[in-house]
């Protein structure tokens, strides 16, 4: 199973988009839900994709205001909001998962921020839903919920470049690959250093692969690249492109 996140880098029309991402081999997509980044039609995502015959493997929450989580202000409370919202989206759209990034290592977790992720798993228990959270420059801060939270409904999303960028003597997927539920891959490449597609970098996939297939996480190999370096390439040219790139890595799992 191949999937890939749906907004990759060109102005492209929702409908073509699908169609474009289904014609170049993938299986399904990685929905982005917010209005941020012009993207006013994300709550028609859901019904587009699945038109375009894609499977929806999760969607990621706003990140706009993600180091609010632990404040005790109207910005953390309306945070907490904005993610059970999401959690409820979840349920209604019929999406399993959604991917949340927590504050960043220099905004310490607090008593008053785990009190706010336990009602998100609250609500995410009674739904249904997995709540999986994204590794960036927050290591402290996702090990600590992860030990506090008890949760089969709250996990990990493992971002491979993230994690060699920031943590790269920490062996992520050996301390929480148990509980993954969600892949970001992109290499290392090109202007911006992350995003770019697989072996255009630096990234060592054959081991990246094996210690992801150690954790026996089932999920797709889900592809979260962006243009950003490769605007030579029209947006068919680009999908496919990472496509072919998709199967070589299934091929190391």
């Amino acid at each position: 199973m191949i999937t890939i996140y749906d907004w990759f880098g060109y102005e492209l029309p929702i409908k073509d988009r699908y169609q474009f991402i289904k014609a170049a081999g993938f299986d399904g997509v990685l929905l982005w839900w917010s209005e941020d980044f012009n993207r006013n039609d994300y709550r028609n995502g859901p019904q587009i994709a699945r038109e375009a015959g894609l499977f929806i493997e999760n969607i990621h929450a706003p990140i706009k205001n993600q180091n609010s989580l632990w404040l005790d202000n109207l910005d953390g409370e309306a945070l907490t909001d904005c993610y059970l919202q999401c959690v409820a989206d979840c349920a209604e759209f019929e999406i399993p998962t959604m991917v949340v990034h927590l504050p960043s290592e220099d905004k310490p977790y607090n008593a008053l921020g785990l009190d706010r992720i336990k009602r998100i798993t609250e609500k995410a228990e009674h739904l249904g839903v997995n709540v999986a959270l994204e590794n960036l420059r927050n290591l402290a801060n996702v090990a600590y919920v992860l030990e506090q939270v008890d949760s089969p409904r709250i996990g990990f999303c493992y971002d491979c470049r993230h994690h060699y960028r920031h943590y790269p003597s920490d062996d992520l997927l050996s301390m929480f690959g148990s509980r993954m539920m969600a892949l970001h891959l992109h290499d290392n490449n090109g202007s911006h250093a992350q995003h770019g597609l697989p072996f255009d970098g630096t990234m060592d996939w054959s081991t990246t692969m094996k210690k992801i297939t150690k954790t026996n996480y089932s999920g797709a190999t889900a592809i979260e690249a962006m243009n950003w370096d490769y605007e030579h390439l029209s947006a068919k040219e680009f999908l496919h492109k990472a496509f072919e790139r998709a199967k070589r890595l299934e091929a190391l799992r």
